[in-house]
């Protein structure tokens, strides 16, 4: 099997170890630095603009993948998560009277690391995992992701309740320790990199993206789909109260239900993409997505669990699709710039999207909200797989990444 030969790879093993160890710790983060300043202010607007910290330098990202271009990859990843353990360790350190605007900037650069890390990441990638593993290797990413956030959330969580939010910052300073040192014994061939300011500069990769007929309909349909996850993640605690009629604790056995989902997407991941044709594959977990969005609206338990298993199921399949695309498709020298620039486009609209959720929610019913989101991914679905395909030659070996 495919899955057993990316994890016996000791490259792809040792990055998706560090991809685990570092995830843990992220998630664990991201959710107590919410209750974390609730704690120490008081205010539900600065606990929200916590997460917002995070999200923000996704903006940057042509300008962070341009580091990641012009840098050592293998080093830049070793040192960005050294950088980040000692921060977080500073953190907790630091008098808790004096912690809030210090929290505020150590996750923005915790935000910026998290951008610069991924476009390395994905470039070294590219040039450590056989092509053809690719999907495989994206996929068991992607599922190690989702599997941290079901018990990491809980446990940083627990750990905040108990110890307090040092302690999780500890942890999350911990985690990336260990991952800079799976880092660091990663195998890769140096290869040259390009002159500061070389191969078309910051928007290099926008103009790749947007040149290439494969990536560019993926970008753009894995965008669309995000704006419709975020207005569907905006609906979250409005579908579990009025549609389902539980508690906001709920919330977490539906999470749950789509993290399970989005296990079994990753898992699957590489086979299906071997063994459908073109953009069969995004299109259709874009497809299964938007049925599911439309299901959230009916007022089941067992309707919503499922409905919540095939979002994780189906949502994943373009960004996977489009990630592993951006790696076969896009020349070493910029792939840095290019990978940073697809996540911007596709994750920004999510973020910009929960935003105009959360005022769709007191306006519209969810009998009529859920149903439009849903229609419109499948539309987006539609546009994607049957839209006019170029011929595209068959994708060789990638140049290897620098060291």
């Amino acid at each position: 099997m495919a899955v057993v030969r990316v994890v016996r790879d000791r490259t792809a093993g040792l990055f998706l170890a560090a991809v685990v160890v570092s995830g843990f710790g992220s998630s664990a983060m991201t959710l107590a630095a919410g209750i974390w300043v609730k704690s120490l202010t008081g205010s539900d607007a600065l606990a929200a603009l916590a997460l917002f910290a995070v999200w923000l330098p996704v903006l940057c990202g042509p300008l962070l993948g341009a580091v990641a271009d012009r840098l050592p990859r293998k080093p830049l990843l070793v040192g960005s998560n050294i950088v980040l353990a000692v921060l977080l360790t500073g953190l907790a350190a630091v008098d808790p009277a004096k912690r809030v605007w210090l929290l505020f900037a150590v996750l923005l650069v915790y935000g910026c690391g998290s951008v610069l890390m991924d476009a390395a990441e994905a470039a070294l990638v590219a040039g450590a995992v056989e092509p053809g593993l690719l999907g495989d290797f994206n996929g068991l990413r992607m599922m190690a992701n989702e599997g941290m956030k079901l018990v990491a959330p809980l446990t940083g969580a627990g750990l905040y309740a108990r110890f307090g939010g040092g302690a999780v910052a500890l942890l999350d300073a911990v985690s990336f320790a260990l991952a800079a040192g799976l880092y660091a014994l990663l195998r890769v061939r140096r290869t040259d990199r390009p002159a500061p300011g070389g191969r078309g500069g910051t928007a290099a990769g926008l103009r790749h993206l947007w040149g290439s007929p494969v990536l560019r309909p993926l970008v753009l349909a894995a965008s669309a789909t995000m704006l419709c996850a975020g207005l569907n993640g905006a609906t979250l605690y409005a579908v579990v109260d009025d549609v389902l009629g539980r508690s906001p604790a709920y919330a977490g056995v539906l999470a749950v239900a789509q993290g399970a989902g989005s296990v079994a997407a990753g898992l699957a991941a590489g086979p299906l993409m071997r063994r459908l044709p073109g953009r069969v594959f995004p299109a259709a977990g874009i497809a299964v997505f938007g049925v599911a969005v439309g299901l959230r609206a009916v007022p089941s338990d067992a309707v919503a669990l499922v409905a919540c298993a095939l979002i994780g199921a189906g949502l994943p399949c373009v960004l996977i699709a489009a990630l592993t695309a951006v790696q076969r498709e896009t020349p070493d020298a910029v792939l840095g710039r290019t990978a940073a620039a697809a996540h911007m486009l596709m994750m920004a609209p999510n973020a910009v999207a929960l935003g105009i959720g959360a005022g769709l929610v007191a306006r519209v019913d969810m009998a009529v909200l859920l149903p439009l989101v849903g229609a419109a991914a499948v539309l987006t679905a539609s546009l994607l797989g049957t839209g006019r395909r170029e011929p595209v030659a068959p994708a060789g070996p990638s140049a290897p990444a620098g060291a």
